[in-house]
Protein backbone atom coordinates (compact mmCIF):
# COMPACT_ATOMS: atom_id res chain seq x y z
CA UNK A 1 0.00 0.00 0.00
CA UNK A 2 1.23 3.10 -1.26
CA UNK A 3 1.94 6.57 1.39
CA UNK A 4 -1.46 7.88 -0.08
CA UNK A 5 -3.57 5.42 -0.02
CA UNK A 6 -2.94 4.64 3.87
CA UNK A 7 -2.76 8.09 4.50
CA UNK A 8 -6.63 8.12 2.89
CA UNK A 9 -7.23 5.19 4.65
CA UNK A 10 -7.02 6.68 8.08
CA UNK A 11 -8.80 9.86 7.08
CA UNK A 12 -11.63 7.54 6.21
CA UNK A 13 -11.38 5.55 9.25
CA UNK A 14 -11.55 8.88 10.99
CA UNK A 15 -14.52 10.31 9.41
CA UNK A 16 -16.50 7.23 9.98
CA UNK A 17 -15.35 7.49 13.97
CA UNK A 18 -16.77 10.65 13.95
CA UNK A 19 -19.50 9.86 12.50
CA UNK A 20 -20.67 7.03 14.72
CA UNK A 21 -19.52 9.94 17.58
CA UNK A 22 -21.88 12.27 16.41
CA UNK A 23 -24.72 9.78 16.05
CA UNK A 24 -24.31 8.43 18.97
CA UNK A 25 -24.40 12.02 20.87
CA UNK A 26 -27.89 13.06 22.40
CA UNK A 27 -29.76 15.30 20.71
CA UNK A 28 -29.64 18.63 22.68
CA UNK A 29 -33.65 19.03 23.75
CA UNK A 30 -35.25 22.15 23.20
CA UNK A 31 -35.50 24.19 26.47
CA UNK A 32 -39.36 23.62 28.51
CA UNK A 33 -40.96 26.53 28.92
CA UNK A 34 -41.76 26.80 33.14
CA UNK A 35 -44.89 25.96 34.52
CA UNK A 36 -46.13 27.92 37.21
CA UNK A 37 -46.03 26.75 40.89
CA UNK A 38 -49.15 24.73 42.41
CA UNK A 39 -50.67 27.62 44.31
CA UNK A 40 -51.65 29.21 40.68
CA UNK A 41 -55.19 27.97 38.98
CA UNK A 42 -56.91 29.00 35.95
CA UNK A 43 -59.89 31.19 37.59
CA UNK A 44 -62.39 29.44 35.39
CA UNK A 45 -62.07 26.26 37.70
CA UNK A 46 -62.74 28.20 40.41
CA UNK A 47 -65.56 30.53 39.15
CA UNK A 48 -66.42 30.15 35.72
CA UNK A 49 -69.31 32.77 35.80
CA UNK A 50 -66.79 35.32 35.69
CA UNK A 51 -66.35 36.56 32.22
CA UNK A 52 -62.79 36.69 30.53
CA UNK A 53 -61.66 39.68 27.88
CA UNK A 54 -58.27 38.72 28.01
CA UNK A 55 -56.81 42.21 26.27
CA UNK A 56 -53.28 41.44 25.53
CA UNK A 57 -53.87 38.25 23.81
CA UNK A 58 -55.26 40.83 21.38
CA UNK A 59 -54.70 43.41 19.45
CA UNK A 60 -56.83 45.87 21.31
CA UNK A 61 -54.59 47.75 23.75
CA UNK A 62 -51.84 50.33 24.03
CA UNK A 63 -49.04 48.66 21.90
CA UNK A 64 -51.11 47.68 19.11
CA UNK A 65 -50.29 43.85 19.05
CA UNK A 66 -50.44 40.73 20.93
CA UNK A 67 -48.21 40.61 24.09
CA UNK A 68 -45.14 38.12 24.15
CA UNK A 69 -46.09 35.66 26.53
CA UNK A 70 -50.06 35.53 26.16
CA UNK A 71 -50.45 32.21 24.40
CA UNK A 72 -54.11 31.85 24.99
CA UNK A 73 -57.20 34.14 26.44
CA UNK A 74 -56.71 32.32 30.25
CA UNK A 75 -56.62 34.13 33.63
CA UNK A 76 -54.20 32.55 36.01
CA UNK A 77 -53.89 33.90 39.50
CA UNK A 78 -53.09 32.47 42.91
CA UNK A 79 -55.38 30.19 44.31
CA UNK A 80 -56.58 32.62 47.03
CA UNK A 81 -56.85 35.19 44.78
CA UNK A 82 -58.91 33.31 42.81
CA UNK A 83 -61.21 32.13 45.59
CA UNK A 84 -61.14 35.95 46.52
CA UNK A 85 -62.94 36.73 43.16
CA UNK A 86 -65.51 34.08 43.91
CA UNK A 87 -66.86 35.87 47.06
CA UNK A 88 -67.11 39.08 44.97
CA UNK A 89 -68.63 37.76 42.27
CA UNK A 90 -70.95 35.97 43.99
CA UNK A 91 -72.36 38.77 45.90
CA UNK A 92 -72.12 40.39 42.18
CA UNK A 93 -74.41 37.97 40.77
CA UNK A 94 -77.61 38.32 43.13
CA UNK A 95 -77.45 42.06 42.38
CA UNK A 96 -77.57 41.40 39.00
CA UNK A 97 -73.89 42.40 38.01
CA UNK A 98 -70.66 40.30 36.91
CA UNK A 99 -67.40 40.53 37.03
CA UNK A 100 -65.16 41.04 33.94
CA UNK A 101 -61.31 40.28 33.98
CA UNK A 102 -59.25 42.29 31.43
CA UNK A 103 -55.90 40.82 32.62
CA UNK A 104 -54.29 38.64 35.62
CA UNK A 105 -51.15 36.85 36.09
CA UNK A 106 -48.92 38.33 33.23
CA UNK A 107 -45.27 36.95 32.66
CA UNK A 108 -42.15 39.04 32.79
CA UNK A 109 -41.27 38.61 29.20
CA UNK A 110 -44.90 40.61 28.39
CA UNK A 111 -43.56 43.74 30.80
CA UNK A 112 -40.14 43.30 28.89
CA UNK A 113 -42.20 44.05 25.86
CA UNK A 114 -44.22 47.14 27.20
CA UNK A 115 -40.32 48.29 28.17
CA UNK A 116 -39.58 47.87 24.22
CA UNK A 117 -42.59 48.88 22.99
CA UNK A 118 -42.14 52.29 25.36
CA UNK A 119 -38.81 52.70 24.54
CA UNK A 120 -39.98 53.34 20.50
CA UNK A 121 -40.73 56.51 19.96
CA UNK A 122 -42.30 56.16 16.15
CA UNK A 123 -44.36 53.52 17.57
CA UNK A 124 -47.83 55.41 18.18
CA UNK A 125 -50.31 53.48 16.46
CA UNK A 126 -52.78 53.66 19.08
CA UNK A 127 -51.77 56.63 20.85
CA UNK A 128 -55.47 58.12 19.65
CA UNK A 129 -57.01 55.73 22.09
CA UNK A 130 -55.19 54.96 25.21
CA UNK A 131 -52.69 58.20 24.94
CA UNK A 132 -54.32 61.22 23.92
CA UNK A 133 -52.49 64.17 25.66
CA UNK A 134 -49.46 62.17 27.21
CA UNK A 135 -46.23 62.15 25.56
CA UNK A 136 -44.96 58.80 24.85
CA UNK A 137 -41.36 60.44 26.29
CA UNK A 138 -43.04 60.57 29.89
CA UNK A 139 -44.40 56.57 30.07
CA UNK A 140 -41.74 56.17 32.51
CA UNK A 141 -41.86 59.27 34.22
CA UNK A 142 -45.38 59.46 34.73
CA UNK A 143 -45.64 55.97 35.65
CA UNK A 144 -47.89 54.36 32.99
CA UNK A 145 -44.80 51.83 32.03
CA UNK A 146 -42.34 50.08 34.42
CA UNK A 147 -39.73 47.30 33.83
CA UNK A 148 -41.53 45.27 36.99
CA UNK A 149 -45.16 44.56 37.59
CA UNK A 150 -47.18 43.27 40.98
CA UNK A 151 -49.45 41.65 37.50
CA UNK A 152 -46.38 39.36 37.51
CA UNK A 153 -46.37 37.66 41.26
CA UNK A 154 -50.21 36.48 40.56
CA UNK A 155 -52.13 37.96 42.74
CA UNK A 156 -53.26 40.93 40.82
CA UNK A 157 -55.75 41.61 38.47
CA UNK A 158 -57.60 44.03 36.35
CA UNK A 159 -61.24 44.45 35.82
CA UNK A 160 -64.63 45.90 35.42
CA UNK A 161 -68.42 45.37 35.91
CA UNK A 162 -70.82 44.05 33.87
CA UNK A 163 -74.84 44.19 34.32
CA UNK A 164 -76.42 41.33 33.52
CA UNK A 165 -77.48 39.58 31.05
CA UNK A 166 -74.21 40.72 29.07
CA UNK A 167 -74.43 41.84 25.93
CA UNK A 168 -71.85 40.81 23.29
CA UNK A 169 -68.97 43.34 22.91
CA UNK A 170 -67.92 43.07 19.37
CA UNK A 171 -64.58 42.62 18.09
CA UNK A 172 -61.32 45.07 17.58
CA UNK A 173 -60.81 45.30 13.74
CA UNK A 174 -56.77 46.33 13.44
CA UNK A 175 -56.83 49.85 11.89
CA UNK A 176 -59.90 51.26 12.53
CA UNK A 177 -60.52 55.07 13.87
CA UNK A 178 -59.60 55.11 17.49
CA UNK A 179 -62.09 57.20 20.06
CA UNK A 180 -60.17 58.81 23.02
CA UNK A 181 -60.04 56.29 26.04
CA UNK A 182 -61.87 59.10 27.93
CA UNK A 183 -64.96 60.07 25.58
CA UNK A 184 -68.35 59.88 26.37
CA UNK A 185 -69.34 56.21 26.42
CA UNK A 186 -71.12 55.90 23.27
CA UNK A 187 -68.46 57.54 21.92
CA UNK A 188 -65.60 55.34 22.50
CA UNK A 189 -64.92 51.94 22.00
CA UNK A 190 -67.58 49.68 22.78
CA UNK A 191 -67.58 47.68 26.22
CA UNK A 192 -70.39 46.03 28.09
CA UNK A 193 -69.32 46.84 30.77
CA UNK A 194 -71.03 49.74 33.16
CA UNK A 195 -69.96 53.15 32.46
CA UNK A 196 -66.28 53.82 34.54
CA UNK A 197 -65.69 57.15 32.87
CA UNK A 198 -63.08 55.75 31.06
CA UNK A 199 -61.87 52.26 29.57
CA UNK A 200 -59.50 49.82 30.47
CA UNK A 201 -55.74 50.98 29.90
CA UNK A 202 -56.53 54.55 29.46
CA UNK A 203 -53.32 56.42 30.17
CA UNK A 204 -54.96 59.50 32.19
CA UNK A 205 -55.47 60.98 35.08
CA UNK A 206 -58.86 60.45 34.73
CA UNK A 207 -58.55 57.34 35.13
CA UNK A 208 -57.63 57.64 38.80
CA UNK A 209 -60.12 56.01 40.75
CA UNK A 210 -61.15 58.77 42.81
CA UNK A 211 -60.32 61.26 40.14
CA UNK A 212 -62.65 64.68 41.42
CA UNK A 213 -63.81 65.67 37.67
CA UNK A 214 -65.85 61.66 37.52
CA UNK A 215 -69.10 62.40 39.09
CA UNK A 216 -72.74 60.77 38.95
CA UNK A 217 -72.66 57.20 38.04
CA UNK A 218 -69.73 57.11 36.77
CA UNK A 219 -68.58 57.67 40.10
CA UNK A 220 -71.13 55.73 41.74
CA UNK A 221 -69.96 52.18 39.43
CA UNK A 222 -65.94 52.83 40.62
CA UNK A 223 -67.31 52.91 44.29
CA UNK A 224 -69.37 50.11 43.61
CA UNK A 225 -66.75 48.29 42.26
CA UNK A 226 -64.28 49.23 44.84
CA UNK A 227 -66.00 48.23 47.98
CA UNK A 228 -67.24 44.98 46.94
CA UNK A 229 -63.29 44.11 45.82
CA UNK A 230 -62.23 45.27 49.49
CA UNK A 231 -64.61 43.40 50.98
CA UNK A 232 -63.12 40.61 49.47
CA UNK A 233 -59.91 41.14 50.49
CA UNK A 234 -58.28 43.36 47.23
CA UNK A 235 -56.90 46.72 47.57
CA UNK A 236 -56.98 49.02 44.74
CA UNK A 237 -54.09 51.00 42.93
CA UNK A 238 -55.48 54.66 43.20
CA UNK A 239 -54.02 55.61 39.63
CA UNK A 240 -56.02 52.94 37.90
CA UNK A 241 -59.74 52.28 38.69
CA UNK A 242 -59.45 48.22 37.14
CA UNK A 243 -56.43 47.15 39.31
CA UNK A 244 -56.82 45.44 42.26
CA UNK A 245 -54.21 43.23 44.30
CA UNK A 246 -55.41 40.37 46.97
CA UNK A 247 -53.82 40.66 50.25
CA UNK A 248 -51.41 39.08 51.48
CA UNK A 249 -49.93 38.04 48.32
CA UNK A 250 -48.50 34.43 48.17
CA UNK A 251 -45.63 35.57 46.48
CA UNK A 252 -44.77 39.05 47.07
CA UNK A 253 -41.37 39.13 46.12
CA UNK A 254 -41.26 36.60 42.97
CA UNK A 255 -41.86 38.09 39.33
CA UNK A 256 -42.85 34.67 37.25
CA UNK A 257 -42.41 34.71 33.58
CA UNK A 258 -44.33 31.09 32.87
CA UNK A 259 -46.47 31.94 29.47
CA UNK A 260 -50.49 32.54 30.23
CA UNK A 261 -51.59 29.60 28.82
CA UNK A 262 -53.72 26.62 29.78
CA UNK A 263 -50.92 23.98 30.00
CA UNK A 264 -49.09 26.25 32.49
CA UNK A 265 -51.43 25.19 35.10
CA UNK A 266 -52.41 21.87 33.73
CA UNK A 267 -53.55 19.43 37.05
CA UNK A 268 -53.38 22.22 39.89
Amino acid sequence: MTGIARALRALAAAGAALLAVTAAAPVAAARPEPKAPPEFVDLRSVEPTIITEMRYTTAHNFMGEPVDGYRQPVCILTRPAALALRTAQRSLLRQGYSLKVYDCYRPQRAVDHFVRWAKDLDDQSMKDEFYPQVDKTRLFEDGYIAEKSGHSRGGTVDLTLVKLPASPTRPYEPGEELAPCYAPRDERFPDNSVDMGTGYDCFDTLSHTDDPRVQGVQRANRKFLKSTLSAAGFVNLAEEWWHFTYRPEVFPDTYFDFPVARRSVAGH
